[in-house]
């Protein structure tokens, strides 16, 4: 606890200054830095002659010059924008040890000349490493604009199938973790002491020899302290101005300034949370980093603090825009305390949700993919659609799997050209998962169709070409109209080309494109009626502009809580998830928000 509070006592030392300029920083972030990154990647897209990008177009996109030399520019501005941020706090930090007071003005001014240093050629290697070990230093509930990416839902799975690819994943996670642990101290050595990064590096490593596992353990301990005392506090704060709300709501007066007082109070306290994380973060390595020179007896030395003079005017300027500030913020309140304490609006918002959810394969969590027992599972676990993958055998019949090959799912080595449909059925695909559906074959696509008719369900009918087929395309249309299916299903593909062909067969029949990328103006590819989407690439945005083109935008493959939730909330029209269950109760769940809720979304 004592080590808790040093960390808190030097972050908090220039405190002020700091929260300052972490709400420039982050302001900056949202006006200035994200749309001239998009700026310049839009640019990159025009010089290379692309309106749009998905899967099929994205490697010859990034093999031309243009595209690469636009990117590594971008990448470099990226790794000194969060430098400014890295560099503001340590100096801030370095302050405080010294026992002197900065303004916001001097971290700014210190933090922009030390983050150019970045461009110089001998500080090359810190452009990969600022973006790739900057999520280890932050303060696990910090959310910077360069820390918050993740890595694709589909692009987890595919590792976690892939054994040589899930080892490969656990070497690299166990790489950065040991360049963190050797580089804990580099970023101080380079901001404080102006060295190289090659120097910082080297120093870093030096400082932490024979006690590197104990300060990174030390490093992780603090900032899981650190962020429990965050949410402890954060939850009294909240909580406290909610029952003060309570207590003073009998008299009208009092209720509206109780109201005022807990909105009020839950903004400011997540205001000064989301601005204190990545301080804090760095104060946990700040604290290591004093205490270490202190043990080896290496000198510390502190940056200079730069005078700035004074300007009457200027600091006048300040104060005004401080108290109009202050002015609109309890403004604000009051006037939302007041709509509030009078019943003008309520705290809980009803949205009414028409997302629709999609078995992926059917629901292949609890029965064998893609068969006749998943598509009637996933009819009980309330899905809306089911999606299938379809092929065409040997005889031109068009049957319902995944793989081309049957090895996975049947244990025979055989294409699903080399074999005919008779062949196929006898084919067990139901003792892969368990041994209670032994004896399940690949059902035909016209059988599936007569099934999701008895029980009024729609169909997501993928198409996978391999090269082999006659008339692929031609014959699903076929068996399609055939059943008169066409208003309750739609035809998808990741292939455009596929969807081309369907339309020059029958131009009626809805298709949409697979897309695990989707940038630009997509709503140019116009043999696509609508879009399915991976999840990580689906934006409000995006959403908007294939609405605006009367389309659909689908979500896939979604299967947790969090990316559910996230994509209805980005209005998605149909989510395509392995786990129906949990989409439907994220859906259910979604109808009905707080507007606390609402408050903490728009801070986030």
């Amino acid at each position: 606890m004592r080590k808790l509070k040093r960390v808190a006592e030097i972050v908090g030392y220039n405190g002020k200054a700091l929260t300052g300029f972490e709400v420039l920083y982050k302001l900056a972030s949202v006006l200035l830095f994200a749309p001239l990154l998009l700026g310049a990647f839009r640019l990159a897209m025009r010089l290379a002659g692309y309106s749009y990008l998905t899967l099929e177009n994205l490697l010859p996109f990034l093999g031309r010059p243009v595209t690469l030399l636009l990117l590594a520019v971008i990448l470099l501005l990226a790794a000194v924008y969060a430098m400014v941020d890295v560099s503001a706090v340590l100096f801030a930090l370095d302050c405080a040890v010294q026992k002197k007071r900065v303004t916001c003005r001097q971290i700014v001014r210190f933090a922009a000349k030390n983050a150019v240093r970045v461009c110089r050629r001998k500080n090359v290697l810190l452009v990969p490493v600022v973006l790739l070990l900057l999520p280890f230093v932050h303060i696990g509930l910090a959310s910077g604009f360069l820390t918050s990416i993740s890595i694709p839902e589909f692009i987890l799975d595919y590792i976690r199938a892939n054994r040589v690819l899930s080892a490969l994943f656990v070497l690299l996670a166990v790489a950065l973790t040991v360049l963190v642990s050797r580089w804990l101290y580099a970023f101080f050595y380079f901001t404080l002491e102006g060295c190289s990064f090659a120097d910082a590096r080297r120093k870093s490593v030096a400082l932490s020899r024979g006690k590197r596992l104990r300060d990174f353990a030390e490093f992780l301990l603090l900032q899981l302290g650190m962020a429990v005392v965050c949410v402890v506090f954060l939850l009294l704060l909240t909580a406290a101005a909610s029952l003060v709300g309570k207590l003073l709501s009998g008299v009208f007066l009092l209720r509206w300034i109780g109201s005022t007082a807990v909105w009020l109070a839950v903004v400011l306290a997540l205001a000064i949370f989301a601005a204190s994380g990545v301080p804090l973060g760095y104060g946990c390595v700040g604290f290591l980093y004093y205490r270490r020179k202190a043990e080896t007896g290496e000198a510390v030395r502190h940056v200079e603090v730069p005078e700035l003079p004074e300007h009457p005017r200027r600091r006048t300027l300040y104060k005004g825009l401080r108290v109009t500030f202050c002015c609109l913020l309890a403004a604000g309140s009051l006037t939302l305390g007041f709509l509030l304490s009078t019943g003008k609006i309520s705290p809980d918002v009803t949205y009414l949700r028409t997302v629709e959810v999609t078995a992926h394969r059917g629901a292949s969590a609890y029965y064998p993919e893609n068969t006749l027992p998943a598509f009637e599972g996933a009819k009980k676990l309330g899905a809306d659609w089911v999606e299938l993958d379809v092929q065409q055998s040997k005889d031109g019949k068009i049957f319902v799997a995944h793989d081309t090959n049957f090895k996975r799912t049947a244990g025979v080595n055989a294409d699903s050209w080399e074999l005919t449909y008779d062949e196929i059925a006898k084919l067990d695909v139901g003792s892969f998962f368990s041994k209670d559906y032994a004896g399940t074959h690949m059902p035909l696509l016209s059988d599936v169709i007569a099934f999701a008719r008895e029980n009024d369900m729609k169909l997501n009918i993928e198409l996978k070409p391999t090269g082999h087929e006659t008339n692929f395309e031609a014959a699903v249309v076929a068996e399609i109209r055939r059943a008169n299916f066409a208003d309750d299903c739609v035809i998808t593909s990741q292939v455009y080309e596929v969807l081309e062909r369907v339309k020059a067969c029958d131009d009626g029949i809805p298709t949409v494109y697979v897309m695990s990328l989707a940038y630009g103006d997509i709503n140019r590819l116009t043999a696509a009626d609508h879009f399915s989407v991976e999840a990580m690439n689906v934006s409000k945005s995006l959403v908007s502009e294939v609405h605006k083109a009367g389309k659909q935008l689908y979500a896939w493959t979604v299967n947790t809580k969090e990316s559910i939730t996230k994509m209805v909330e980005r209005g998605v029209d149909n989510i395509i998830t392995d786990d129906v269950e949990l989409a439907r109760a994220c859906i259910d769940d979604s109808r009905y928000s707080t507007l606390l809720q609402e408050f903490i979304k728009l801070l986030q």
